[in-house]
Parts: C-alpha cells; sequence; structure tokens
C-alpha cells in the first residue's frame, strides 16, 4: 500500500516531497479552506473548524514526517536533505495555519 510506504519513507525521495508534500498537499488543503468559507458562510462554525484545521493538519504531519523520513533514505547531499527538510516544515506549517 502507497500510504504504508510512504509512511516509512520507503517512497523515493522526490515523490514523496513533490507529489505529496506539494502536490496533494495542496489540493488536501485548498479543499479544507474552501470547505471551511463555506461552512462560515452557512454559519456552521464548528465544522469550519473541523472541515479547516482537523481535516488537514493531520495530513500535513503524516506528510511532513513522511517526507522526513524519505530523507533520511536518499542519496542527497546532508545539507540537500537539511534545507528540503526546512522547506517541508515551513510549507506545511504554512499551509496548516492558512
Amino acid at each position: 500500500m502507497v500510504l504504508l510506504r510512504l509512511w516509512r519513507g520507503e517512497l523515493p525521495f522526490e515523490q514523496a516531497f513533490w507529489t505529496w508534500g506539494v502536490l496533494v498537499a495542496l489540493v488536501v488543503n485548498v479543499s479544507t479552506t474552501a470547505g471551511t468559507f463555506y461552512l462560515i458562510s452557512i454559519d456552521q462554525p464548528f465544522w469550519a473548524f473541523f472541515v479547516g484545521y482537523v481535516m488537514s493538519i493531520p495530513y500535513n504531519v503524516f506528510v511532513l514526517v513522511a517526507i522526513w523520513r524519505s530523507a533520511a533514505r536518499s542519496q542527497e547531499t546532508p545539507q540537500a536533505v537539511l534545507v528540503t527538510r526546512i522547506i517541508a516544515v515551513v510549507w506545511l506549517t504554512l499551509l496548516s495555519i492558512t
């Protein structure tokens, strides 16, 4: 199963970062943000909070751990691994708070 391999850091580093950490994370977070705005517009603040944060943050944490593990297994230089980890932390944190 691809999600289990992703979690274990067994997917290629580039795939973990670009596919799951950028593309899928963007889709997940834009979708939950749109849902949040809609739920706020119909006066459903609890569900807006739930959709906006409870649904997106677990994914963001999951993919951050996956990227971290995948980076550790990659053949990249230690500097490249460090920079990518920092970028992943910043990117996924920004997605989580917006």
